[in-house]
């Protein structure tokens, strides 16, 4: 199979395909750095939880550090959360149209080697959470039970999206661990307007692979909800920003928390008005929207912090 019909459909055009070594590309593409979106997405309720726990405490000096080691992590660690769906998706991988030529389906890739593969990644994750204290580093670990169970549960439940929201967010509460080696109220509830996030723009994204997954048995909430997504989709971003706002709120945090907020729902809110799940393409551009929308809460956040540091 020539490197060209090896890419995954919704992946062409980027940096791995054009400048990465050909003996690295199906190892990069297990990780996903061909489409970093993924990763982006499980950063963002760490830079949130970080940005939001360092303006709590009034200490910002080693916020800079946090997040760079959160950026690490979230990359390698959603990396290695690839590679294990990879292994235990490959037989329905090989029967849909978007993710046959993943590289294990496709056979660039073996089993072990990919075992291999994610061991190293898994490492290296291992290696940034030591740079916490001993309750973030627990709470990090106890993730993992969640990262393994998530590609099983779409072949026994229409709600796959909840666990992917527990594992996605799990970032909600790692920014207070490190910051206060506890996890409170305001954590929790930051936590629970994440999931509702995730299971908003996951349902975007399933929407792709919806005709696929009807034929194969596979379960989704785009399946769930159908023709409803929209008026699914405002419940659950809806109640994002209500839990968010929530979060603030217990947080005492200022007007440029709240600013973020507020540019954070109105993207939410263009996509709904955007979506069209009939067509793929639009889907997958919305999906990966949500990037800058977490983006535009974190500058927020981030603005909240280095306010109240200064008084």
């Amino acid at each position: 199979m020539s490197d060209v019909t090896a890419r995954v459909a919704d992946s062409t055009g980027n940096w791995v395909d054009t400048r990465a070594p050909s003996w690295s590309r199906p190892y990069l593409r297990l990780s996903r750095f061909d489409r970093p979106i993924g990763s982006w997405l499980l950063l963002m309720p760490c830079w949130w939880s970080a940005s939001l726990a360092a303006g709590m405490s009034g200490h910002i000096a080693s916020l800079p550090l946090t997040v760079a080691l959160f950026f690490i992590g979230a990359f390698v660690m959603r990396g290695a959360g690839c590679t294990w769906n990879d292994i235990t998706d490959r037989d329905l991988d090989a029967k849909v149209e978007r993710t046959r030529s993943r590289p294990i389906p496709a056979g660039q890739v073996s089993v072990t080697q990919a075992l291999i593969f994610l061991v190293l990644q898994a490492l290296i994750g291992l290696a940034v959470l030591l740079q916490f204290n001993r309750f973030a580093i627990a709470t990090g670990i106890a993730s993992l039970l969640i990262v393994a169970i998530y590609p099983f549960m779409k072949r026994i439940t229409w709600w796959p999206q909840v666990v992917l929201g527990l594992a996605f967010s799990w970032g909600a509460l790692m920014g207070f661990a490190a910051e206060f080696s506890r996890i409170d109220a305001v954590a929790l509830v930051l936590y629970a307007g994440s999931i509702s996030w995730v299971i908003g723009y996951d349902t975007i994204y399933a929407h792709q692979d919806a005709e696929d997954d009807a034929l194969i048995g596979i379960k989704s909430t785009a399946l769930l909800f159908g023709q409803k997504t929209k008026p699914a989709l405002a419940i659950f971003y809806g109640l994002a920003v209500v839990l968010i706002g929530a979060t603030l709120w217990l947080a005492a945090a200022r007007w440029p928390a709240w600013i973020g907020l507020a540019a954070f729902a109105a993207h939410l809110a263009w996509q709904i008005r955007r979506l069209d799940t009939g067509d793929p393409a639009l889907c997958l551009r919305l999906f990966k929207s949500n990037r800058d929308a977490g983006l535009l809460l974190f500058a927020g956040l981030l603005a909240d912090a280095a306010l109240r540091a200064t008084g």
